[in-house]
């Protein structure tokens, strides 16, 4: 494959979400895209949570039950994370919210009518437009998958994920007897997002769209729609790129076993700050009466300095030093409260909530004790999790090292994620 970071040619990038569907294997009513996960967080959201994280879009169009369009914005938009994501899209983002119709087919026709026009309204090229679809019901897509099908779709014209199959497949008959006995190497199951130049999938559900009037026919996906019409394409083939057996699709209420499975992490944050005079010392927001305090290019806290890179290290986020690199000015005695709240937003708009947190904090002087539950309150206050989650412990260097002979102050912290 070519250099992925030198592809970039298409300067549009627009986001189906199908949320259209009927749920009726469900059952009960109940509306699979506004299942909540917990908290804000609903099906719907989730996914398209994970679209806003991994790639900057110009449009997100998302299809609506008929009669829905307000509740499906109002479940999404619950969300304060995706509020959060779309704020970080830029002041150019479009989000719309529209009516599907009876069938897949023709509600990603609407929205992709819908785009086509605002292109032209807006004078957008759309032979240099990208769009990918996504079922609204797989929540548990991964940001690669997503990367991986916009490289593949900058360097093919179209892509899709797939995961190989593990049972023997076999083609029946109308009597159910086996016809064709395929082989399984040269089969995968697909999923979403498919991707697309927006020119050609645009032309090739025009001329399904015609066909599915004419002759009631319904392609089964984007992907066979795109195949049909080589004469839109060029005669491109949809390239697949990895999927996984994680990004299941919603459809039975068995499935929603799936949505109890938590993801768990551990991350591991360390630092040492040498004690001078003339500094506060901070220890998990608060100030402790002492003659010396941390030596730091921001403000020194060691304890939320170590919680930061425990935390962003479980979510696979990099690290304080990378946040926030020493050398820039711009983080001269800068708050590690404002610091920590950063690097948290954006664990937690990753999808990530904390565990629990279990910290040790290692001076010879001052004693900690006094001041213990007081820091794990602040602690708790600037994550916005209940104290209950954090535990603080304080050690002496048995008069050993630096830390012994009250020159310096340690923190070690182990943290938890789940999601």
């Amino acid at each position: 494959m070519t250099d992925k970071a030198s592809i970039n040619q298409y300067q549009t990038k627009a986001l189906i979400i199908t949320a259209a569907g009927s749920s009726t294997r469900m059952g009960s009513g109940i509306k699979k895209e506004f299942i909540s996960l917990g908290g804000f967080e609903s099906v719907l959201s989730k996914a398209a949570k994970a679209f806003l994280l991994s790639e900057k879009f110009d449009y997100l169009v998302i299809t609506c039950s008929k009669g829905l369009c307000k509740k499906t914005s109002q479940v999404l938009l619950a969300d304060p994370q995706v509020l959060s994501l779309i704020q970080a899209q830029g002041p150019d983002f479009h989000i719309d919210f529209i009516e599907g119709a009876e069938s897949r087919q023709k509600s990603i026709y609407n929205a992709l009518l819908f785009l086509n026009k605002e292109f032209q309204l807006n004078h957008i090229d759309n032979t240099k437009a990208m769009v990918l679809i996504h079922d609204g019901a797989r929540p548990f897509v991964s940001p690669n998958i997503i990367t991986q099908v916009v490289f593949t779709v900058d360097e093919y014209g179209a892509a899709c994920p797939g995961i190989k199959v593990t049972d023997t497949q076999k083609k029946i008959s109308n009597d159910s007897t086996i016809s064709e006995h395929l082989i399984r190497s040269q089969l995968c199951a697909v999923q979403t997002p498919q991707g697309f130049v927006f020119s050609e999938i645009f032309l090739c559900h025009q001329k399904a769209d015609e066909i599915r009037q004419k002759e009631n026919k319904e392609f089964t996906d984007d992907t066979e729609i795109y195949d049909s019409f080589p004469e839109f394409t060029g005669g491109k083939k949809v390239h697949i790129t990895e999927g996984s057996i994680s990004n299941k699709k919603i459809t039975y209420p068995s499935d929603l076993d799936f949505l109890k499975q938590k993801e768990n992490r551990v991350g591991l944050g360390k630092d040492t700050h040498k004690l001078v005079e003339g500094r506060k010392f901070l220890l998990g927001g608060i100030i402790i009466p002492f003659e010396k305090g941390e030596e730091a290019h921001s403000d020194g806290d060691v304890l939320l300095h170590a919680i930061t890179d425990a935390l962003l290290g479980a979510a696979g986020l990099g690290d304080i030093g990378s946040y926030f690199p020493p050398e820039d000015n711009k983080w001269k005695d800068a708050s590690s409260i404002s610091l920590l709240q950063k690097c948290w937003s954006d664990v937690k708009a990753a999808g990530w909530s904390l565990v629990n947190l279990d910290c040790v904090v290692e001076c010879e002087k001052p004693k900690l004790l006094p001041y213990r539950q007081e820091i794990i309150s602040s602690v708790a206050s600037i994550l916005e999790v209940k104290s209950d989650k954090i535990f603080v412990k304080g050690k002496t260097g048995e008069k050993l090292d630096a830390v012994g002979q009250g020159l310096a102050v340690k923190a070690d912290v182990i943290c938890m994620l789940e999601r």
